[in-house]
């Protein structure tokens, strides 16, 4: 489970703090070299046990930029024709 974050993303910062887990990085610690922000698929959570929506949304002031769904399995890292540990932006 892992939120996503479009090429809609303004870059804000105000993600960054609301994430429980530390998951979301900025442009310039994004493991990929992709000058976006970047979520850890392996720590993000959704913030299922937390609130029940994800933190990062919530505080999110572009509507449509963070995206996320629930799913039973841990274990189907696959989203959407997205792989995870890379970026997941939207054309």
């Amino acid at each position: 489970m892992a939120v996503i974050i479009t090429d809609i993303c303004i870059s804000c910062d105000a993600c960054l703090d609301e994430c429980p887990t530390e998951s979301i990085v900025d442009n310039d610690e994004n493991p990929t070299g992709e000058d976006i922000y970047y979520v850890n698929p392996e720590t993000c959570t959704e913030c299922i046990g937390d609130n029940d929506a994800p933190a990062c949304a919530d505080a999110c002031p572009t509507e449509g930029c963070i995206q996320w769904d629930t799913r039973d399995s841990v274990a189907n890292p696959v989203r959407e024709g997205k792989v995870a540990g890379q970026p997941c932006v939207e054309d």
